[in-house]
């Protein structure tokens, strides 16, 4: 199994198979509209302008289950992206990442790629970790996502290659996608 083997609705609803990506290098990541992370969205737009032409996709679905910072419809979350990051990746329809209604696709990254903690170094790092310990601590055990933007790295051939909590920058994954090109 890879991720090869999932579907999900693009932003403007339409079905599609991972498979469509097959052969490419890709960054799968959930994405908010109103969180601390969101000016990622550019960094993300930067990584992907500067490699999308050996074979490198970006994967944005958004989420509102952190804090509820991603509350607009698909429609409003396109044009946010749009008008204020650029964004020319694509983009899915919002969906739940962690629990029981957890889209299939998450369920399966996090299996493959377990929660190594954030980057205390990382200026939000003791910000995000003193806020899920006192306000949403059951987000803290286990694998599931902890909150928006954990970037999970795949490899050509669909396989999980890396996973990326918040606390680190798309630009800090440069090296990883290099290697994998």
């Amino acid at each position: 199994m890879n991720i090869y083997d999932f579907k999900a609705k693009t932003i403007d609803g339409k079905e599609i198979s991972l498979d469509k990506y097959k052969g490419k290098v890709l960054i799968i990541t959930n994405t908010a509209s109103k969180c601390g992370f969101t000016p990622q969205y550019e960094d993300l737009q930067r990584v992907y302008e500067k490699y999308r032409d050996r074979g490198f996709e970006i994967l944005g679905f958004p989420s509102n289950q952190f804090a509820e910072q991603e509350p607009g419809s698909n429609e409003e979350i396109q044009n946010f992206c749009t008008a204020n990051y650029g964004v020319s990746f694509q983009m899915f329809s919002k969906i739940d990442v962690r629990g029981e209604n957890a889209h299939p696709l998450f369920k399966y990254l996090t299996e493959q790629a377990p929660f190594k903690g954030f980057d205390m170094n990382h200026s939000l790092g003791k910000v995000l970790k003193g806020l899920l310990e006192e306000k949403y601590p059951e987000i803290l055990p286990g694998d599931s996502i902890k909150w928006n933007f954990t970037k999970f790295l795949i490899d050509r051939e669909g396989n999980v290659a890396g996973r990326y909590e918040p606390t680190t920058s798309p630009l800090d994954m440069e090296k990883d996608i290099e290697r994998l090109l």
